[in-house]
């Protein structure tokens, strides 16, 4: 499904719940209430302006009536996106936000990432896949990565791990250029980067990543990760204790100028291993 008609089904889904919701006689607090999400949210999603998480669709099949409509149809339109189904919704709220704030344990960041470097980690991922496959998980990756490029991008900063520099995905060549890329970013002052070396020692949510997203008018929220899995969050007080983490790690990371001369300095050690081989 071409982004187009998807935003146009999601449209749908938005205008089927705004003729429910006022066939049932209920404002948009009241059935937020009813659903455990704010009137604002109601609002956002009978304009497409987000898209409800699927336990969200249920309830609102439940309060409504509708026999899973909305469930079926969230289905539908998650099953024709490029994202798996736990991120998508991330994806969404990402092109959505003011500001970013991404702590990476042992990756480079989906936005930070080159062409060559996120496919050696899809090829890494799925080693029994297609080309064809892996070639639609790649664009997916680099379409969010142009999110930077945009003249209404948002505020980002990223820490990332010693580890990220060091791990040689797609070997001395492509781990290079993806550098160069980070570095270029910073640079061009479209990201602002840190590098939590290996001698901060211990540290909070040690090889957990974090990624917080805030909005110009919605709550703050949190997305986490696990194995084939995903957590997004906006209860208050579980961001607060996230945005404390982060805010120790960030204070624990290199200075962006010491990090900055940190990553080139490893892109060079690795462009002289590739001249090698």
């Amino acid at each position: 499904m071409a982004n187009g008609s998807r935003q146009a089904a999601w449209e749908f889904f938005g205008a089927e719940l705004k003729r429910r919701r006022e066939n049932a006689a209920l404002t948009q607090s009241e059935l937020g209430t009813l659903v455990f999400v704010s009137g604002g949210y109601i609002g956002q999603f009978e304009q497409a302006i987000r898209k409800p998480q699927l336990d969200v669709a249920q309830r609102l099949d439940t309060v409504l009536q509708t026999d899973g409509f909305f469930e079926r149809l969230w289905k539908k339109l998650i099953k024709d996106q490029r994202y798996t189904e736990y991120f998508a919704h991330a994806a969404e709220l990402e092109r959505l936000a003011t500001e970013i704030c991404e702590y990476a344990p042992a990756v480079v960041p989906g936005l930070l990432q080159t062409r060559e470097y996120a496919q050696a980690v899809f090829w890494a991922s799925n080693p029994f896949a297609n080309e064809e496959h892996i070639e639609e998980l790649v664009k997916g990756r680099t379409d969010r990565a142009r999110l930077l490029k945009d003249a209404t991008r948002p505020v980002y900063w990223a820490v990332l791990h010693e580890t990220v520099l060091r791990i040689p995905v797609g070997g001395p060549a492509v781990m290079a250029h993806q550098l160069d890329h980070i570095a270029a970013l910073t640079q061009e002052h479209k990201a602002l980067l840190q590098v939590l070396p290996f001698a901060a020692g211990a540290h909070p949510e040690m090889g957990k990543m974090m990624w917080l997203m805030e909005f110009e008018d919605a709550p703050p929220t949190v997305y986490t990760e696990a194995v084939r899995s995903g957590n997004l969050v906006d209860e208050p007080l579980v961001v607060k204790r996230v945005r404390a983490s982060y805010d120790h790690i960030r204070a624990a990371a290199l200075s962006p100028e010491a990090s900055l001369a940190l990553i080139e300095s490893v892109a060079e050690d690795y462009r002289r291993c590739a001249s090698t081989t």
